[in-house]
């Protein structure tokens, strides 16, 4: 399970407030699902339903419904206060619990089958919008939600009818969902997971044998085939619907973030025809620190794509930057220090509003405000101090901040420094690099950028021999290649030889 942070959000009572209504207005919508999934069965069965008879089990059923909810919400608040803090959070679990159980429901009432229905898509959901542990839990609750459904509706409109049936489904549904979970939580590729999809149709064939080993094989048949489809089903309905949830709660998931890094996306097309040299800089980054998230155990796909978007905010004057300058003549030659460390320290805030106005995650916009933290632009107060024979303030020659609030900003506020300090290296021997690596990391220390994220200096010292292996294979030495002169050499006659042989 993923770890939370220490540092939590404080809750104000606009937060209780939000929260409440969300609740309370998914709690009543679950009650109007309840009533519509009634009126649609007794019509199935030919039964007349009214609900004035049945407002015991009606009212049983909220209270139990209610109970689930306050669990709900009791589990995220103490186990991730920051996620259910975040009001879009619990709309989008509460959203994906509804959609979930009225595709079980009505794919269950066209076919006339239970064992169809996609139990593991609310787990397939949450799983890639947010992570396992939560998936797990989720999971837990949807079924328990549907199980609520079918038993209750059951009682109140076949009595007779025996909720056995039911009882076995909560068993498919838990066991599905959770395999779901731990097989497909590392993939990546949308084929590998519809592969997968016919392992969550298993829990569902077991407890079909369980009551039915008795009964005439054809009607172990019809739900065996049904029962196998439900799996594939589940994956269908997760590969349409997932891209829809990413849109609306902003979420990122392991496709969404290959997205945002293959060259034909729309930001990524920009800064490689505007900015080359930012973007040559940002790829190189971009592999040092999927190297080092690699290493300490975080994202190391998120990891990339922040680094792939860290400079984006460069987008808005390219050439005030060394990297894109292609030997052409230097604006700042032009500027005074001030103002050119107003342009450089930009780029950071330029990002974070390019990324949102795009409408790409907000863990990508942080990185952009975080990488540089509150560093100082040490070139431009240095170019300061000599036209001057006062004292100049170093505060307007940092970075705004914040400090990175992540270890995902400080390895890309540590790559992003050791390429560009390695760039200018004359002597790229591993011990040369190493030794600007440490003096990176060390200056970042000393001016206290890491006192904000929970990076430890364990981690620290595997990113920096993590960034030297890194370095020392992008900057290696090269050969030096000898000046042959080929004059009096019959070039053709060489070729007609090559391609004889």
């Amino acid at each position: 399970m993923k770890k939370t942070s220490d540092k939590l959000q404080k809750w104000t009572k606009r937060d209780w407030v939000i929260n409440a209504l969300i609740y309370l207005g998914n709690f009543l919508l679950l009650g109007v699902l309840f009533v519509l999934k009634m009126i649609l069965e007794s019509k199935s069965l030919g039964i007349s339903f009214e609900p004035s008879n049945s407002i015991a089990n009606y009212l049983n059923f909220l209270m139990l419904v209610l109970f689930v909810i306050v669990v709900m919400f009791l589990y995220f608040y103490f186990e991730d206060r920051d996620f259910v803090k975040n009001p879009l959070n619990s709309e989008m679990v509460f959203l994906i619990l509804e959609f979930s159980g009225v595709v079980c429901m009505l794919s269950g009432f066209f076919t006339q089958s239970i064992y169809i229905r996609p139990l593991a898509l609310s787990a397939l959901l949450i799983l890639f919008l947010t992570e396992s542990g939560k998936a797990v839990f989720v999971n837990f609750i949807f079924c328990i939600l549907l199980f609520f459904f079918d038993a209750f509706s059951n009682l109140i409109l076949t009595p007779d009818k025996s909720i056995v049936e039911h009882v076995y489904y909560i068993a498919v549904g838990m066991s599905s969902g959770i395999i779901a979970v731990y097989s497909m939580k590392n993939l990546n590729s949308r084929l590998a997971i519809c592969t997968f999809g016919f392992l969550l149709a298993i829990p569902a064939l077991i407890c079909i044998l369980i009551p039915y080993f008795q009964i005439n094989i054809t009607v172990v048949w019809s739900d065996v085939v049904f029962a196998i489809a439900s799996g594939p089903l589940a994956v269908v309905f997760f590969t349409v619907t997932l891209p829809v949830f990413e849109f609306f709660f902003n979420k990122l998931s392991t496709f969404k973030l290959a997205e945002l890094t293959d060259h034909k996306s729309r930001l990524v097309r920009r800064i490689i025809k505007q900015a080359p040299g930012t973007f040559n800089h940002s790829i190189v980054v971009s592999n040092i620190a999927e190297a080092c998230a690699t290493a300490i155990g975080e994202d190391a796909l998120l990891a990339r794509t922040c680094a792939y978007y860290h400079d984006i905010g460069k987008l808005r004057r390219p050439e005030y930057f060394k990297e894109n300058q292609m030997n052409e003549k230097n604006p700042h030659d032009d500027l005074t220090p001030e103002l050119s460390a107003n342009i450089i320290r930009a780029h950071a805030q330029d990002g974070y509003s390019l990324v949102i106005k795009n409408r790409l995650p907000k863990e990508i916009a942080d990185v952009c405000a975080q990488h540089h933290g509150t560093m100082p632009i040490l070139y431009f107060y240095d170019k300061a101090k000599k036209f001057t024979d006062g004292e100049v303030d170093i505060t307007q020659y940092c970075y705004p901040g914040p400090k990175p609030q992540t270890k995902i900003a400080a390895i890309i506020m540590i790559a992003d420094g050791c390429e560009a300090i390695a760039r200018t290296l004359k002597d790229r021997s591993r011990e040369s690099v190493k030794e600007a690596v440490k003096k990176i990391v060390n200056s970042r220390m000393e001016l206290g950028q890491f006192s904000e994220c929970e990076i430890t200096l364990k981690e620290l010292n595997i990113i920096i021999n993590t960034v030297v292996n890194s370095l020392s294979g992008v900057y290696h030495n090269r050969i030096e290649y000898p000046k042959v002169s080929l004059d009096g050499i019959d070039l053709e006659k060489v070729n007609e030889d090559v391609k004889e042989e």
